[in-house]
């Protein structure tokens, strides 16, 4: 018989797996910080700053203790992290890397047949040139090897020798070694994950049996296509024949959604949800989430659990978008109660609050907008800015 797991458990219950329950003032050690992601599966990496990072905002939120240089130099010096691909770039725990061999020599030809569509049938003529400059000369840039006359553009653009690093990165020959200014550093794989992180290999059977138990461990309860979902390294149907052929470890859960629809059947280890230990209510105080945070990712999922309908609007045109370009949802306890939109102005020394809209029952009372304004003010610091900059028309009337 299935367990039936009430909505406000269920929330309670992801929030803890997403390591949003503890407080966020707790000290956040090194060690803490590969814990931490260690325990999320990997944190997405993305390139717009408006505020800060989406890897440092994603990590602030959780430990406002959280230090840059503790990253950096799991990164960058200890090699426990390194960069690869989930569903989309992310800082992965480098103990994983013997599982995502098995993703590069599953995505090989995938990417190859891709490839050539996107930059025709001759795109890998400058592999063998490109692999061998790195391997006698040691870690480059994609600038290092870009012809004088190429015309910068997206990946769609990119000059035949960034095509090959980037074609090599995906397939595990390449790692990033570091970033200057953001900017990927490529080297041998070799000579940046640590051998240890290579062995013992896994067989087919002991990789698709992790991808599923890892993801349904990191998110407390799911669907088989939300395992599937969760790295991004397997098939929906390889999930779902995990889930049959280990039903003896598993119960069936319907986990109750936040608009009081039809609740979602899916599953959990035995022992749920008592195995989980004493849930913790997650901290009253309102925390500004990153648009890239585990929480939301799968948008479908957090519908379901929190009733709140988030989409990153940097692809819309400027007219059709609903909120702005890269808008901030705001979390207060187990609800989403918002977003914000605002930009850090580094030259100005100010954090500049274009506009808040708050969900709908979700009064924007004295009390509230003070708890805003402090975990703001919070967020200034971390941004390296010092003051808040209130936009005319910032409230949503």
């Amino acid at each position: 018989m299935a367990i039936l797991i009430p909505n406000e458990q269920a929330r309670k219950i992801f929030i803890e797996r997403q390591q949003l329950s503890q407080p966020p003032g707790r000290v956040l050690s090194k060690p803490g910080l590969l814990q931490l992601i260690d325990d999320l599966g990997f944190v997405q990496v993305d390139s717009i700053a408006t505020v800060e990072r989406a890897h440092h905002m994603i990590l602030f939120s959780r430990s406002q203790t959280y230090r840059r240089e503790h990253l950096t130099t799991l990164l960058e010096k200890d090699r426990d992290l390194f960069e690869h691909w989930t569903h989309d770039a992310s800082i992965i725990p480098a103990r994983f890397f013997r599982y995502w061999k098995h993703r590069f020599r599953r995505r090989e030809p995938v990417i190859a047949e891709r490839w050539k569509k996107w930059h025709g049938e001759d795109f890998d003529a400058a592999f063998e040139e490109t692999f061998r400059h790195i391997a006698e000369n040691g870690a480059i840039m994609s600038r290092n090897m870009k012809a004088d006359d190429h015309k910068s553009g997206g990946w769609w653009n990119w000059h035949p020798n960034k095509t090959a690093l980037e074609y090599f990165w995906h397939t595990g020959k390449l790692s990033i070694a570091g970033r200057t200014n953001f900017q990927k550093i490529y080297d041998l794989t070799e000579r940046v994950i640590p051998a240890a992180y290579f062995e013992p290999e896994v067989t087919e059977e002991e990789f698709l049996d992790w991808a599923c138990r890892s993801a349904l461990k990191r998110l407390g309860f799911a669907t088989s296509g939300e395992i599937a979902a969760f790295w991004e390294i397997i098939t929906p149907e390889e999930a779902k024949t995990w889930v049959k052929d280990h039903r003896d470890e598993l119960v069936d859960v319907v986990i109750g959604t936040a608009d009081g629809s039809k609740p979602r059947q899916s599953f959990a280890f035995h022992g749920f949800p008592a195995a989980l230990g004493n849930i913790p209510d997650p901290p009253a105080r309102i925390r500004v989430l990153s648009p890239f945070d585990p929480l939301l990712r799968n948008r479908d999922r957090a519908e379901r659990l929190f009733k709140f309908f988030y989409r990153i609007e940097v692809f819309v045109p400027e007219a059709k978008r609903q909120y702005g370009y890269y808008v901030f949802p705001l979390m207060e306890g187990d609800r989403m109660i918002g977003r914000i939109d605002m930009k850090a102005d580094r030259k100005a020394g100010s954090l500049d609050i274009r506009r808040l809209w708050l969900e709908k029952g979700i009064r924007a009372s004295s009390g509230r907008l003070e708890r805003l304004e402090a975990e703001l003010l919070r967020l200034a610091k971390f941004a390296g800015v010092e003051r808040l900059s209130y936009q005319q028309g910032w409230r949503e009337e």
